[in-house]
Order: C-alpha cells, then structure tokens, then sequence
C-alpha cells in the first residue's frame, strides 16, 4: 500500500536522519522553507526520525513562543476542540527509504519495539501540545509533561518491510489531564494501541494548569470519551485505596506468596527446583543523562527513559527464559519525578513473576524501577516505574525441547506486595476488557 498517495495536512512524512539538525533544513527535499532557530533551542543535537518531522510540525508555535516574555501573564480563555482538530499521523515509508528501514529494524526484522515507545511518547506530546494551543502571542505557553502510560498492547508483529503509519488525537481531559489513544497501522489493520496520560502544569509555579475543553462529535469518540473518564475514575478510586492498611485477605495472599520463599532462604536444598527467587531476576544499568536527550522543557525526554527501561527488560526476559522473549505489552508506566540534564540515573529490573495457564504462550512479567541518584546528596529517588510483559518466541521455544519458565518466588513483604500489586492490576485490565 502507498500511504504517501493519501496523505493530509495532519499527515506528517518520516525520513531517515543522517544529517546534524544544524544543517540548513532547505538542504532536505521533505523540508519545507522554515529556517529553525538555533541549536539551543533544538531538544538534543540527534534525534529519532519521528523526533524530527514532529519538531517541524510545531516549529512554526514553538518559533513564536520563544518570543514571550517571562513576565507574560498564564493563558485566561479555555477553548472548547472537538478530537480531530488535534488527529496527527505519522507516516513511515520503509517500502521506499531503505535507510530508514535499518535505522528502525531489529535482528528479527522486526519494528525496534524501544525506538516505537520513543516514537508514541512524541506523537502524544504533539498531539497534546496541538489541543492545548491558542492563538494569544501575549500569554505564556502551558508545560504538557507525560504523567503516565495507561496500556500499550501488541496486537501482531510489525514488520519494517511494509510502509507503516501511527495515528492518534485526544479522547479525553479532566481538568489538567489528557488521555491520547494512538494506533499504528500496517496493511490496513491495528498492529498497536497505546494510551498516554499527559498533564498540564504552570511554566512559572510548576502547579497544574486548565486545559481546553473536548466536545466529541461522533458517536465512536463518545464511546472513547466515556471509556477514558471511566478508566480516570478507576486511577483515582485505586489511589485512595492504596493509603489504606491492608485487610485479613491481603496478609494471607502475602503469607502464601512468601511460604516458598522461606524455604528458600532456610532450606534452600528442599527448594522447588522449578523456581527461583525473585532477586536472582535481577539485571541493573545506569548512565549519566546528557543535553542530546532533553525535551522541549529542558529536561530528559519520556521517550528516551521508556527506551532505556525496555531495552532492559528485553535482556532480562531473556536472561531469564534462556531464550530470545518476545514483546507483548506495557502494562503500566508511571512517571514521578522529571529527570534532569546531568542526572545519574540508575534502572533496576527484575522478573516479578509468571504465568503457565497457556501453555503456547507462557508469560514473564517484568519491572523497571528507575532512580535518580545523587552521590553529592546522598540520596536516591524513584523517578519512573515501568510494566512490561513478555511471551518467548514461538520459533525459539521450537528449537528447545522440555522448555518450562521457572516460577519467581518473593523472599521479601515487599516483594510480595510489589507482586500483589501487579497480578491486581492486571486482573482489573482483564475484567475492564471483557
């Protein structure tokens, strides 16, 4: 299928990236006239294709608001969009750009699942930053961060060999609060869909922000509104329940859980020989973040973290089964704290536990804590959780006779209670999609 034959205005083309953005964007034939300012204002030196056809997408807002004041009062009006003035799709020609197609292929030929989470997190937030857009030049520009990550869901394999698109617009605002849905298409069907949870904040007092109003039209972005204002009720129904103190039930799932994992740590001779504990799961990296990574706001790009955390629970599932996993969902993702330029920041992973009830498709659910650590300060603070689950690939499990995933034991309460958490959430997402 040709998609360049079709596209739109809210269209936007991806080339391959093998020129500095200092270069004279005139110099590319898919550029158009604007010249960009300069390189300070640019968010990191090399970017993602996606990064940098969405930067060129907003240049034109982002040229004017570099122009306001700091004194500029926050914006007064909120205007009332309907979803299809903020729908943004992103179009990948691999079919054509063979340069592209090696920049974004794995060793399976496979879409690079990280560079995808990277490229979502930057559709959203154009997507977002669109809906919240005004046409005053006096008032100074809203602070759209990426508060969460609801659902990201393979629905088949994607392929670098056919031209792909992602689409997406909002579904849905609370008061300071933004719901995207995205969908990346090949071959006419859904091979993905992702849910992104942005919020709005004050540039000046960092405190939450109004955001223009959605009205949705048809009858499909109603049902999407509704099913986003329910799932936003659920968010803030669990919140209030996790300060509460555990019930009878909860301390005798926690006992349960943690009966092997004392045999274990004091028997381990008599341990399950199918298992092993959950702290010989783990795998860890850390790095020191860079300008080249920050986003529009200064500070390290979602994108980029959700790229790190995965590409480290990619090799600890594969760590773990012995052989190569294969990418399922993302569960959850929460983002806590920013992440400043100069940060030292540590991911921490672990298999939480897994699943057997299919045997075709055995499950590896896995957890990404990452820290911010300041030696200086002598301190430590969790910046993001991520969630992903992973199956083994069925051409893999083939070549290995008699394979079995262990079971992960829990020698901690609070291990126990981090795996509660998920099996919980996992059984709401699972009773929601019924």
């Amino acid at each position: 299928m040709d998609l360049n034959s079709s596209l739109s205005s809210s269209t936007i083309p991806v080339v391959s990236t093998l020129t500095k953005p200092t270069e004279d964007a005139k110099s590319s034939p898919t550029s158009s006239s604007k010249v960009h300012k300069p390189i300070s204002y640019w968010p990191g030196v090399y970017h993602s294709p996606v990064t940098d056809a969405l930067w060129d997408e907003r240049v034109t807002i982002n040229e004017r608001l570099f122009d306001i004041p700091n004194d500029a009062p926050p914006p007064t009006e909120l205007l009332t969009r309907t979803p299809s003035e903020s729908r943004t799709t992103i179009v990948y020609a691999f079919s054509s750009d063979s340069t592209l197609r090696e920049q974004y292929k794995d060793p399976w030929n496979e879409f690079r699942i990280g560079k995808l989470l990277e490229d979502l997190d930057a559709l959203a937030g154009t997507i977002t930053f669109k809906h919240c857009s005004d046409d005053d030049i006096t008032t100074r520009p809203l602070m759209l961060v990426t508060a969460s990550v609801d659902r990201i869901v393979l629905k088949k394999p994607i392929s670098v060999d056919k031209d792909l698109k992602i689409s997406g617009s909002i579904i849905w605002v609370g008061r300071s609060s933004i719901e995207i849905q995205m969908e990346v298409i090949t071959q006419e069907s859904v091979a993905l869909t992702a849910n992104f949870i942005f919020v709005a904040r004050d540039y000046k007092t960092n405190k939450a922000a109004q955001v223009n109003r959605l009205t949705p039209e048809t009858e499909q972005e109603k049902i999407l509104y509704d099913g986003a204002e329910a799932r936003d009720k659920v968010r803030k129904m669990k919140r209030g329940e996790d300060k509460k103190q555990s019930d009878k039930s909860e301390v005798n799932r926690l006992e349960a859980l943690l009966s092997e994992g004392r045999i274990f740590c004091d028997m381990p001779a008599l341990a399950d020989r199918d298992g092993i504990l959950l702290r010989d799961t783990r795998l860890e990296s850390a790095l020191i973040c860079h300008p080249q990574q920050r986003n529009l706001h200064g500070r390290i790009f979602g994108g980029f973290l959700m790229h790190r955390a995965f590409e480290l629970a990619f090799s600890t599932a594969y760590a773990f089964a012995g052989i190569v996993p294969s990418f399922l969902e993302v569960d959850h993702v929460d983002f806590y704290k920013p992440v400043d330029v100069g940060d030292f920041l540590r991911f921490k992973s672990c298999v939480l536990y897994t699943e057997h009830d299919n045997a075709d498709q055995p499950l590896i659910y896995v957890e990404v804590v990452a820290h911010v650590t300041r030696p200086e300060m002598r301190s430590s603070v969790v910046s993001n959780t991520f969630y992903f689950t992973f199956t083994v690939r069925p051409e893999a499990k083939a070549k290995k006779n008699g394979f079995r995933l262990r079971n992960v034991v829990p020698a901690t309460e609070e291990e126990a209670r981090r795996v509660l958490e998920l099996m919980d959430a996992e059984a709401l997402q699972r009773s929601q999609s019924i």
